[in-house]
């Protein structure tokens, strides 16, 4: 069978899932879009302040975002500080374009590290 005509397997299908999840809400949307725009940590006051959400709203979200690793978070001292996962942003139009059928030269995967949080 073509790899690109294999039914997508049942881990790939969860994974992409969850990326897909975690941005089903506008506001993660906007934090993550916020987050790769700046390309620089941040922290959850500097977040609120650009993005006009709420701290606990913002907080929250930020949490999902880290749980899929979208987010990654690096503490210093008492302060969190959280930027994107640069290897999600590239992977994700390829996840994109497996669940949809597309073909695309590899497919991303957690086994593989696509977006593991490096």
């Amino acid at each position: 069978m073509n790899k690109d005509t294999e039914p997508l397997d049942r881990a790939s299908a969860e994974e992409y899932a969850s990326w897909f999840k975690a941005l089903a809400d506008a506001t993660r949307i906007q934090l993550v879009s916020l987050l790769a725009r700046r390309r620089a940590p941040m922290t959850v006051g500097e977040i609120v302040a650009a993005s006009g959400v709420g701290q606990s709203t913002v907080s929250h979200h930020l949490k999902i975002l880290a749980e899929v690793r979208f987010v990654l978070v690096e503490r210093q001292g008492t302060a969190s500080l959280y930027r994107i996962n640069e290897a999600c942003v590239s992977c994700f139009p390829t996840a994109a374009d497996v669940v949809m059928g597309t073909p695309v030269p590899a497919r991303p995967s957690a086994s593989e590290g696509a977006c593991d949080g490096t």
